[in-house]
C-alpha cells in the first residue's frame, strides 16, 4: 500500500529548504513553505522504515550567510545510532514510533505525598553483577525491578533518556529532544519498563533539561537564534545553548521555545505514559511564566493520572513551589548539606537540624513541595564522604543508618541514589560506573539495605509521615541529643530520637514524650514504655531509634 506522508520543517526565516532520505536515494525534494512558517513537502511511501534529514540555508550566525547544511528533524523520534539520521517509521498510513501494545496503562498508581523516588542511571544501574553479561539497558532494569519492590521503593526517576552523542553520558547534554538514547535500547523496550512499573504500582519521573541543548542539536543549526539566547546570560551555569523563553515572534505569534518544549513534554507523556517530571536546573529558565505553563501543559496532557512536576533550583527559593509557585516541588539542597554534615560530624547545630527536617520552617508548605535525598547524581555519596573523614567499617555504616531515619521521617518526599542503599562507596565520576551489586553478600552492607527496607515500610504504611505535622519536643545541645514526633488526625504517631555525638549515652532519660504506654521499637523490633511522660534508652554513638505508637 502507498500512502502520501508530509515531512515538515519549523524555519520561518530561513530562505529554502528540502528533504534527502533513503527513499530518494538521498537526493533533494523541494520543500513549500506555508503561512505559518513551515517547510511542507509530501512524499509517496509504502508502509516500512525510513532514514532522513532536512538540507536548509542556515541562518545560525556561526554559518555563512544563507549557507545549506544538512541537519535532522528536531521533532525526529528515532535516530539511527550507526548513520546518526532520522528515522520515520509508516504503518497503516501513519508515522508511528513503534507498535508497542500497553498492557498495564490502568493499574492504580500512588499520589505524590506517598512517594518514596529510586533515583537511577540506565546504563550504571545494571551491571557490577557476578557474571559475563554485558549490562545498562532498559530490559535490564526490568530484571532489577522485584528488587526495588523488595527494597520498597514505588517511584523510579530516569536520569535524563533523549538521544545525545556518543554511547555514555549522564545525558545532560541533549541533542534530539523527542528520540530516545539508542544504546539503551528501543523504544519498545522503554514501553516495556514504564508498562512494568506500572504494573508492579511504581511510577515512572524522568529527568528532563529544557534550560538548554547540546551545541549540534537542530535548532542551533538552523536558526539558533530564533529558539535561543544569542550568548550565555551567566556564563558560571552555562552548559550549551540556552533556550531564550523571553523571545515572542509577532510575525507568526509564536513563542518558539515554549512552542518546541511544550510539543516534547507532551510527546513523552503521551507516547511513554511517564508519571512525572523533574526540570534541571530550573533556576536556569528564569521565566515563571513559562514554568506556569508548562506544568499546566503536563498535567493537562496526563489526565486524571497524577503527575509530578518537580524542579532542581538551587540555590533554593520556597516560591519555586507551594500554593502560588509554578512546580509541585523542589529538590531539597539544604537537607542534603545539613544532614551531611552532621552525619560527618563536621558541626552541630539544632535550628539548622530542625529547619530542614521540617521544611515548613524554611517556608514551604508540606509534604510534596520538597524532596529530601542524603545523596543523588550531583554529590557524593555518603559512604564517600565519609571516608574523607577517616570514618570507616562499622561506625560509617553507623551514620548513614542515622542519616535514613531523618531522610525517611522528615516532612517530604524522601529520594535514594541508586547503590546508596547498600552502601555504594564508588565517586561520582562521569565516566562509566557500575553500582557494585555484589556489595549485598556481605553482613555490613546487607544489614544497611535491610535498614533502608524496614524504614521504608514505614514511611509508605505509617500516614503520620505523609503529613506536615512535626513537633521537635526534646532538645540536649550539650548530648546533642534530638527528638520529635510525627503524628496524623487518626491517632498513628512516630517519635524519632537521634544522637549526633560520638559518645554512648547509656539510660538515657527522654522527658516529654508524647503519649504513656507501650511503643514498638522499629529497628529493634521490641517494645518500650512511657510512664510518667518520658522513657530510658540506650543510644549508641550517631544512632537514631524510632518508636511507632501501637505498632
Amino acid at each position: 500500500m502507498v500512502n502520501t506522508i508530509e515531512f515538515k520543517l519549523l524555519a520561518p526565516y530561513n530562505k529554502e529548504a528540502s528533504l534527502i532520505g533513503s527513499f530518494s536515494n538521498w537526493e533533494d525534494i523541494p520543500m513549500q513553505k506555508d503561512k505559518k512558517g513551515y517547510f511542507r513537502t509530501q512524499v509517496e511511501l509504502e508502509d516500512g522504515t525510513y532514514q532522513y534529514k532536512f538540507r536548509v540555508r542556515s541562518r545560525s550566525w556561526f554559518f555563512e550567510s544563507d549557507q545549506w547544511i544538512e541537519v535532522n528533524d528536531p521533532c525526529a523520534t528515532n535516530i539511527d545510532g550507526p548513520t546518526q539520521h532520522g528515522i520515520v517509521r509508516i504503518k497503516e498510513g501513519q508515522k508511528i514510533v513503534d507498535t508497542y501494545v500497553w498492557q498495564h496503562d490502568n493499574h492504580p498508581l500512588p499520589t505524590d505525598y506517598e512517594l518514596v523516588i529510586y533515583e537511577m542511571h540506565v546504563s550504571d544501574f545494571s551491571g557490577g553483577e557476578d557474571d559475563p553479561h554485558e549490562r545498562g539497558q532498559y530490559q535490564h532494569v526490568i530484571e532489577k525491578l522485584n528488587y526495588l519492590c523488595d527494597l520498597g521503593i514505588n517511584a523510579i526517576e530516569l536520569m535524563p533518556i533523549k538521544e545525545y552523542p556518543g554511547n555514555y553520558s549522564w545525558g545532560y547534554n541533549p541533542r534530539y529532544f523527542f528520540a530516545t538514547e539508542t544504546s539503551y535500547g528501543t523504544t519498545e523496550e522503554l514501553k516495556h519498563l514504564i508498562d512494568e512499573c506500572h504494573a508492579r504500582g511504581i511510577r515512572v519521573l524522568l529527568d528532563k533539561i529544557y534550560n538548554h541543548s547540546e551545541t549540534s542539536s537542530p535548532l542551533t543549526q538552523i536558526d539558533h537564534d530564533y529558539w535561543y539566547y544569542h550568548e550565555p546570560r551567566d556564563l558560571d551555569n552555562s552548559w550549551g545553548p540556552e533556550f531564550n523563553y523571553e523571545f515572542y515572534d509577532e510575525t507568526f505569534d509564536r513563542k518558539p521555545a515554549w512552542e518546541f518544549v511544550g510539543d516534547a513534554v507532551r510527546f513523552w507523556i503521551e507516547e511513554y505514559h511517564f508519571d512525572g517530571i523533574r526540570y534541571d536546573a530550573a533556576r536556569q529558565l528564569a521565566n515563571y511564566d513559562f514554568m506556569y505553563w508548562i506544568v499546566q501543559t503536563a498535567k493537562e496532557t496526563a489526565g486524571s493520572k497524577p503527575f509530578y512536576n518537580v524542579a532542581e533550583y538551587i540555590p533554593e527559593q520556597i516560591d519555586i513551589t507551594n500554593i502560588d509557585g509554578p512546580m509541585d516541588g523542589c529538590w531539597h539542597e539544604s537537607f542534603y548539606i545539613t544532614v551531611k554534615a552532621h552525619i560527618c560530624g563536621d558541626t552541630f547545630n539544632l535550628e539548622q537540624l530542625k529547619e530542614v527536617l521540617d521544611c515548613q520552617r524554611q517556608g514551604y508548605m508540606g509534604t510534596t513541595n520538597v524532596v529530601n535525598y542524603l545523596s543523588n547524581h550531583d554529590h557524593e555519596r555518603l559512604m564517600v564522604e565519609l571516608a574523607k573523614r577517616d570514618i570507616f567499617e562499622e561506625e560509617a555504616f553507623r551514620r548513614l543508618k542515622l542519616g535514613v531515619v531523618l531522610l525517611m521521617t522528615a516532612v517530604g518526599i524522601p529520594m535514594v541514589w541508586m547503590g546508596e542503599e547498600f552502601g555504594d562507596y564508588h565517586r561520582r565520576t562521569p565516566e562509566p560506573a557500575k553500582i557494585e551489586w555484589m556489595l549485598l553478600k556481605h553482613d555490613l552492607n546487607r544489614s544497611l539495605w535491610q535498614h533502608y527496607q524496614s524504614l521504608i515500610r514505614l514511611r509508605r504504611n505509617n500516614h503520620a509521615l505523609y503529613t506536615e505535622n512535626i513537633d521537635f519536643f526534646y532538645e540536649d545541645i550539650d548530648s546533642k541529643v534530638l527528638a520529635y514526633t510525627r503524628w496524623n488526625e487518626e491517632g498513628s504517631r512516630v517519635v524519632v530520637v537521634a544522637n549526633f555525638s560520638g559518645n554512648h549515652l547509656a539510660d538515657y532519660r527522654i522527658p516529654h514524650f508524647p503519649a504513656n504506654g507501650v511503643w514498638r521499637e522499629w529497628m529493634g523490633n521490641c517494645d518500650v514504655e512511657a510512664e510518667e511522660d518520658r522513657i530510658s534508652i540506650d543510644l549508641l554513638e550517631y544512632e537514631a531509634k524510632v518508636f511507632v505508637w501501637g505498632s
